[in-house]
């Protein structure tokens, strides 16, 4: 990956896309360039399968004529004029939209800090093939693992310019590094699949290759020769970081202010109240330096704030973008997201924050269970909130880890899940959504 990208000359192509929009007959606008570059390598069983690298500059101008909105997309090369002629000429006919609008200028960002998102360290696709062998041939050497599904290295780097009508301009990159095996272990109808992996916005502190191989074998293993267990109510269910992190999507989910807005979400009436245990708090942060999800602004140029969305078991906010606010009678609090030529509001540095307990702790507190480390399907219904999901993991009896366990469902509802939840205090902050190990009471196993 080469060093970082001098974006003051997309900077300047977005405010000329600007200036001609107004002249075209905009009143507002909006242009912003979505930056990607990157490298990979894909391998399998000691062979290189694939080598990719890719660039873009992805421009969008969104325009505004009274309460009339409309996007156009372009790459690099298209003509300025042209475009902006063509979103004003699609606004004009355009549906009226009361709640599409710029950020209001006193939200705009006037300044914002450094947070190190950028490593420039140059991987070439040696030191690329060289990892994912490594993580490799790791995975291999543990007994009983039998086969591979390959294993890839990534280097790659992302980021956004920004400019408005109203004088917001603003750019930032981020460099992102990655490195993941995928093995086998057992043999026809016995065969069990498991993986490991690692990311990071900096090259040197990801995670030796061996070692996310030794942990990928280590996990498949264990799965070898898995039993049913019979179905059963009031189970204690343990979720696994990885797993975890997921659960905590829903909650962002459920406090997104767009599914708020269109009534899609449980807890769209529930502002105020109760909905997880006392006690335990969800944070938001998109200023956290060489955070996995931090951004200086969002998507229409506001700065964010740390947020305590649940607090003590209290929700306190939703997320919300600008239009979203407007249509909730409500302020953005900085967490639009451009996606395509939408704005959309999203979560950043999430967490669910630990408790006091170790994970072995929380374990021998449950004494009969299930520990879930992988999750199938997508039995999660957001505007009800009931949960059904396919699982695998391991039974839990006399407080440890007995025996490995697959082809079982659990099933609750997210608003009970959300009161029985107690977590333990290993969280893992490396990722955009971070949560540790957790145990949820009261849940429904379908088995055997």
């Amino acid at each position: 990956m080469s060093s970082e990208i001098d974006s003051s000359t997309l900077l300047s192509r977005a405010s000329q896309l600007i200036d001609l929009a107004r002249k075209a007959g905009a009143d507002a606008a909006d242009a912003v360039v979505v930056r990607s570059r990157s490298q990979s390598v894909s391998v399998r069983l000691g062979k290189v399968e694939g080598t990719e690298s890719s660039e873009s500059d992805d421009f969008s101008l969104r325009v505004f004529i009274g309460k009339r909105v409309a996007s156009v997309s372009a790459n690099p090369g298209f003509d300025l004029q042209a475009l902006a002629e063509r979103a004003v000429a699609m606004a004009k006919v355009s549906p009226e939209d009361p709640f599409a609008c710029l950020a209001d200028e006193a939200n705009l960002a006037k300044s914002y800090p450094d947070l190190q998102l950028f490593d420039a360290t140059e991987v070439s696709s040696e030191m690329l093939r060289e990892a994912a062998l490594a993580a490799e041939t790791a995975a291999l050497a543990v007994k009983g693992v039998t086969n591979s599904s390959g294993a890839g290295a990534s280097g790659g780097m992302g980021g956004l310019v920004l400019a408005t009508s109203h004088g917001f301009a603003g750019s930032y990159m981020g460099s992102r590094f990655g490195h993941s095996v995928s093995v086998i272990a057992g043999e026809g109808t016995g065969m069990e699949r498991d993986y490991d992996f690692d990311s990071r916005l900096y090259y040197a502190e990801l995670d030796d290759p061996a070692e996310i191989g030794r942990r990928a074998g280590e996990r498949v293993v264990k799965r070898i020769n898995p039993r049913q267990v019979p179905t059963g109510k009031n189970v204690t269910v343990i979720f696994d970081p990885r797993v975890a992190r997921g659960f905590v999507g829903h909650i962002a989910g459920a406090i997104n202010g767009a599914a708020v807005a269109r009534k899609t979400s449980f807890l769209r009436d529930r502002m105020g109240q109760q909905v997880l245990k006392s006690g335990l708090s969800i944070t938001d942060d998109p200023l956290i330096v060489r955070g996995p999800a931090s951004r200086p602004f969002d998507g229409e140029g506001v700065s964010g704030e740390r947020l305590v969305m649940i607090e003590d078991g209290v929700l306190k906010h939703w997320f919300l973008s600008t239009s979203t606010g407007r249509e909730l009678g409500l302020q953005t609090n900085g967490r639009g997201v451009r996606g395509g030529t939408a704005v959309s509001p999203s979560s950043t540095n999430l967490a669910l924050e630990p408790g006091d307990i170790s994970p072995e702790e929380l374990i021998r507190s449950v004494g009969n269970g299930f520990y879930v480390t992988e999750l199938i399907g997508h039995g999660v219904n957001m505007l009800t909130g009931e949960y059904s999901r396919g699982a695998t993991g391991f039974w839990i009896e006399n407080g440890e880890l007995a025996f490995p366990v697959s082809e079982v469902t659990i099933a609750s509802n997210l608003k009970d899940m959300f009161m029985r939840l107690t977590p333990a205090n290993d969280i893992d902050r490396k990722f955009g959504v971070a949560a540790p190990t957790f145990a949820i009471e009261g849940m429904t196993l379908a088995g055997q």
